[in-house]
């Protein structure tokens, strides 16, 4: 096995269709990312088994999808208008700022002497209708979580919900970072995958950390489910002076990328930081009791984005000169090809698309029509965007109404009749 490189993934990215370099004909944008056909398909299936995983499938999470833009009194309460900043430093010489933990003595550009560090917001400021004063400035999300807090009361009484339960959300958030880069895994426009998990005050200051290991569990869980390797992962206990400014405890699941360890997903107790700085009046209150209290919280968050990419090199492998994406079948963009063995064949191009046609209404899956070049090209395609099981239509086939199925990983076939196809595939993939 070759060494993976992010040379590598980014090249196939691009020529496979998952990620496109965003406005490129008209010289790109800095840091912005397309999702290609495969990539959004990717993407959305990461996005919707963890909503299964840990919505659907619970009965202590619902969920809910905010609005992008909130009143600015919002961010004032949650301390992001003063505290949301990284520090950066400045070249004295081209004026190019770098976060200062990217860089050491001299400007990554032209070498000038830095100066010192100092707090950059990195909230997105734009205004609210037709004129631009302060009046009418507010902020594109620099998170989802803060949405879920404000909603608490909201979703409390609708949904009738008793402690502990969560509030769970996937969506956009902005940041205008200084130093963003190495591909898709930080980029000023991203998704986040957020949970806020309601719970009562701890009696006695220790109850938090049940919750707290639960959810690490749960994390170590979805990694594993999702297929990275968890001996890429290292978790990394942030101590105090360089958590956020609402945390009482972080732990950050970092991952091995090619350009170094980095973050991945984190994990917070957030105590009742947020429900305090909301809300004046205890915002809850168990059913019979006339005292109310403020919740505390957990908050795992993973990164869509970096688990694309984590999902990607992990799953990326060369083998018998081949290139081949080791995907989750629940991920794989396609869950598989059909192809006449040759496309100058009317009736076995006929037979094909009818294959084709009945599998897609049957299972209701995404599949693949090929029916350029050879053979061995199409397979060596579709073992490169991570297709499980390639369908072949053959001369045989025509006789005695079976295909030859092809497993991606082990890249041995055999013979399935046609009437069961559905059923294999749904057997094999479910």
């Amino acid at each position: 096995m070759n060494k993976i490189t992010m040379e590598k993934i980014v090249s196939l990215c691009k020529r496979r269709g998952f990620v496109y370099p965003g406005s490129e004909i008209y010289g790109g944008l800095a840091n912005s990312w397309d999702f290609g056909p495969l990539g959004v398909e990717l993407k959305n299936n990461i996005k919707n088994l963890w909503w299964k995983k840990f919505v659907l499938e619970r009965d202590d999470v619902v969920g809910i999808d905010a609005a992008l833009i909130m009143n600015t009194k919002v961010w004032e309460a949650s301390g992001h208008l003063k505290e949301f900043s990284d520090p950066l430093v400045e070249c004295r010489k081209c004026h190019k700022r770098f976060r200062e933990e990217d860089v050491k003595s001299k400007c990554l550009d032209c070498g000038g002497e830095l100066t010192d560090s100092r707090k950059f917001n990195l909230m997105f400021k734009t205004f609210l209708g037709p004129t631009e004063d302060e009046n009418s400035v507010v902020y594109l999300r620099p998170e989802t979580a803060q949405a879920m807090f404000v909603n608490f009361k909201n979703v409390a009484n609708t949904e009738r919900k008793t402690l502990p339960f969560g509030i769970a959300q996937i969506g956009k958030a902005f940041r205008n970072e200084i130093t963003p880069g190495n591909f898709i895994f930080r980029t000023r426009e991203f998704e986040q995958m957020e949970i806020e998990y309601f719970f009562e005050p701890p009696a006695n200051g220790k109850e938090w950390q049940n919750y707290f290991n639960h959810w690490q569990n749960q994390m170590m869980d979805w990694i594993t489910e999702v297929g990275i390797d968890v001996k890429n992962i290292k978790l990394v206990d942030i101590p105090d002076g360089e958590r956020a400014h609402y945390s009482k405890k972080t732990i950050d699941f970092e991952y091995e990328f090619p350009f170094g360890q980095k973050e991945l997903y984190g994990l917070v107790y957030r105590a009742d930081f947020d429900l305090k700085n909301h809300f004046k009046d205890a915002p809850y209150k168990e059913q019979g009791s006339k005292k109310g209290f403020w919740p505390h919280v957990i908050e795992p968050t993973w990164g869509v984005e970096r688990t694309v990419l984590a999902v990607l090199l992990d799953a990326y492998c060369e083998e018998n000169e081949r290139a081949v994406l080791k995907l989750n079948p629940k991920l794989a963009p396609y869950k598989a090809a059909v192809f006449p063995l040759l496309s100058n064949k009317p009736k076995l191009s006929e037979l094909a698309r009818n294959v084709y046609k009945n599998i897609k209404t049957e299972t209701g899956w995404p599949i693949d029509w090929d029916d350029r070049g050879n053979i061995g090209k199409r397979y060596f395609s579709q073992d490169e965007i991570g297709t499980p099981y390639c369908i072949t239509v053959d001369f045989d086939s025509l006789e005695n109404d079976d295909v030859t199925v092809r497993d991606r990983d082990t890249m041995e076939q055999e013979r399935i009749k046609i009437s069961k196809l559905g059923e294999c595939l749904r057997d094999r993939l479910s």
